[in-house]
């Protein structure tokens, strides 16, 4: 134990703070804090992943906070906070606990035209929910800890630590302090708010009285750990469950009550069943425009229940009829403490119902979902997914088409399974792959992305190898970017020219080729009996993967009901 009076580096206290909040990987574009690095690797077994680009740190850190409730870190040196702060908005839309550590100016050269220098401590500002600078080397402890606080209590989001000099040379000085760790505040939830009985109990009794309830389900219940309650809440009452993108994965689909997800990227027996419904009850939701496709699924009028660890969240875009302010695990514990299961039975007809909608739905894509088209249509990928991933597997998928090919077609098979999208950012996927990957090195990673998506990041594919970081990457490969095709027909007046396709359309690329070179295993399939096989044989390579899937540039992902 060290003394109060104990001179020490900023770099060593820093290092050891990191260690001792868990933290295993950090994702950084050189050179940053430099005397940190040389402290870790002295002091620490944290490993430090240089990548091709900020942007993809900040996705890596993501990803790794996204699939442990750990907290991220992502660094880079001044001239490259820009970047840093771009890849935090995914993680800031998708309330990650990341902590981005930037260089920043030195009093001592400010307003000089110094090399390099810019103020980007405004740029950070709407994208993380703390934007300070660590000035002073003695700052050192209480702003880390304050920092790991703010990320993961609460609703979770990034913060931003600028640390003096263009590199973040003040982790050289010394002064005397302490690493004082607070564990409490190394993953989500460091709290679990404890709602008021009137508020559970009035909740409660909505939901018994309803006939024709369902569930919504976001991403505050994944991040809560509460997908054990909300089942089996739901099977108590007999309510189905629709999710959002980020609450994907916390209800199999393969469950009888679950409809899907809801909103926009989503699966039109889920829009019906939210539609058709006389309560909807949103748990851990933002109610943003995608999970209600622009606020028509439901419509606002509908009677709506809304549980929330952040009040602000409550009411927001609909009236409600009872609100519970508290943790979501906590919350439907509360809830099943004093439930009347013999309520469930008014709600025969409308389960008949929901079971109706699932099967019609199913009927009306098996066609495309077992399709043996050449070139591969997308959704074949999906189903081939659901049949193939591991029980343990983390699913990483990308926005645009992928996040609609995968939000409506894909079916997790187990609660054992998780489920990790991008919040609206292209080309998140790849990296946030090989973040998860590093969290959580026992669990097989599956990545699903596009070309369009794949390329953003493609430099990555060697950072993976570099670092053995072995994720399954599966790569739809229609050279382009079809999601534009209907925007573009309607924009050229129903029918494109062949100048209108160059706006969204790439050269044919043999992307396993290209992973071959880098030094990856890279597998091309062009027949979709093969897409099984290759997922098989990817799960049990001992190097990065990707899996070059050939598919039909005119396939597109079905649109959204209303």
């Amino acid at each position: 134990m060290l003394g109060h009076n104990a001179k020490r580096t900023g770099a060593e206290v820093l290092a050891d703070m990191l260690a001792g909040y868990g933290v295993t990987h950090v994702f950084m574009v050189p050179a940053v804090l430099r005397r940190t690095f040389a402290e870790m690797e002295r002091r620490t077994k944290i490993a430090r992943i240089h990548t091709h680009g900020e942007k993809s740190a900040a996705y890596m850190a993501d990803g790794y906070a996204r699939a442990s409730g750990k907290v991220g870190v992502c660094m880079a040196q001044v001239i490259g906070a820009l970047n840093l702060a771009a890849g935090l908005r995914d993680a800031f839309l998708a309330h990650s606990p990341v902590i981005a550590m930037t260089g920043g100016r030195d009093a001592k050269t400010k307003f000089r035209k110094v090399y390099q220098e810019i103020d980007d401590v405004p740029a950070f500002e709407p994208v993380t929910k703390m934007n300070v600078t660590v000035d002073d080397v003695s700052r050192f402890p209480d702003m880390v800890r304050q920092a790991f606080r703010v990320a993961v209590s609460g609703t979770p989001g990034p913060v931003h630590l600028q640390f003096r000099g263009n590199e973040g040379q003040v982790d050289q000085e010394e002064a005397e302090m302490e690493a004082l760790i607070e564990t409490q505040f190394a993953q989500v939830p460091p709290f679990r708010p404890e709602p008021e009985a009137a508020h559970v109990k009035a909740a409660l009794e909505l939901l018994q009285s309803a006939e024709k309830p369902t569930i919504v389900a976001g991403g505050g219940v994944r991040a809560s750990g509460a997908a054990r309650e909300l089942v089996a809440l739901a099977e108590a009452l007999q309510i189905p469950v629709a999710t959002s993108l980020n609450g994907k994965d916390c209800i199999p689909g393969s469950h009888p009550l679950s409809v899907g997800v809801v909103g926009s990227y989503s699966r039109e027996s889920a829009n019906r069943a939210v539609a058709q419904a006389d309560l909807v009850c949103f748990i851990g939701s933002e109610t943003g425009g995608m999970t209600t496709h622009f606020w028509a699924v439901p419509k606002i009028g509908v009677a709506a229940v809304q549980i929330d660890i952040d009040a602000e969240a409550l009411g927001r875009n609909y009236p409600l009829q009872a609100s519970v302010l508290g943790d979501a695990k906590v919350v439907l514990s509360k809830m099943l403490g004093q439930i009347d299961k013999t309520s469930a039975t008014r709600r025969a007809p409308w389960i008949k119902q929901i079971s109706s909608l699932r099967e019609e739905w199913y009927a009306k894509y098996k066609p495309m979902l077992q399709s043996d088209a050449v070139p591969i249509n997308p959704a074949r990928i999906c189903h081939e997914m659901s049949q193939n991933i591991p029980d343990d597997a983390i699913v990483v998928v990308d926005t645009g088409h992928a996040g609609m090919w995968m939000g409506g077609m894909f079916d997790l098979l187990k609660p054992t399974q998780s489920y990790m999208r991008s919040a609206g950012h292209l080309g998140w996927a790849f990296s946030a792959g090989i973040g998860a990957k590093c969290a959580c090195p026992q669990r097989p990673v599956v990545v699903f992305t596009g070309d369009a998506g794949f390329w953003y990041h493609i430099a990555e594919v060697e950072t993976a190898v570099r670092w053995k970081i072995n994720t399954v990457t599966i790569v739809n490969n229609n050279g382009g970017g079809n999601q534009s095709k209907r925007g573009f027909d309607r924009a050229y007046g129903g029918e494109q020219t062949e100048q209108a396709r160059e706006l969204w359309t790439y050269n044919k690329m043999n992307f396993a080729k290209l992973a071959e070179d880098m030094g990856a295993i890279g597998i091309r399939v062009e027949k979709p009996e093969d897409i099984g096989p290759a997922i098989k044989t990817a799960l049990a390579a001992d190097r990065p993967v990707i899996i070059d899937v050939l598919t039909d540039i005119e396939a597109l992902a079905p649109t959204a009901v209303s």
